[in-house]
């Protein structure tokens, strides 16, 4: 083009301007920034955490329920066995250990040495007779502190019986 000039910036301008340019788009978060990322953490922390913590609650429940059922098998094994359940003194320990007086004993019914204990660390109780009505034997856990009651949807200790 006739007449039009060019204007041509010095590479050490130009190098500068960059690096200006650079180093003001790295100065970091505003604090602004930083509080509304934690604002938004801290809300999702607060709605999943109490979801999480229920499902776990849940998940003991029902491995103590799975457990029951599993120590109920293997009770009614000792019962073709030996031809009763164990009594409340001979405990859970007579699918361990012969008890004294049984004949007819083909244990142990349980691996180990050592009870099961409930998923919260808790041995199971039993009792023969069963203190309810329409049950031979009562198999239960005391749920999580170890004390039984409570109704067992609020976080508090319910028993958790056999069927």
């Amino acid at each position: 083009m006739p007449g039009a000039t060019a204007i041509r910036l010095p590479w050490a301008a130009l190098r500068s301007y960059h690096q200006s340019e650079r180093a003001r788009r790295q100065h970091g978060f505003t604090l602004l920034e930083l509080l509304v990322v934690l604002a938004i953490l801290g809300l999702l922390v607060g709605l999943v955490a109490p979801a999480a913590l229920r499902q776990l609650g849940s998940a003991k429940e029902k491995i103590a329920h799975q457990s029951i059922e599993r120590l109920a098998g293997v009770l009614d094994i000792y019962k073709l066995d030996v031809g009763t359940y164990p009594t409340s003194d001979q405990g859970l320990q007579a699918l361990i250990s012969r008890p004294q007086g049984t004949e007819r004993w083909n244990g142990p019914y349980l691996k180990g040495d050592k009870l099961p204990e409930d998923p919260w660390g808790h041995p199971f109780v039993y009792r023969f007779p069963s203190q309810r009505q329409g049950h031979e034997y009562d198999l239960y856990s005391l749920g999580p502190n170890g004390q039984g009651g409570g109704s067992g949807s609020t976080g508090d200790s319910a028993a958790i019986f056999n069927n």
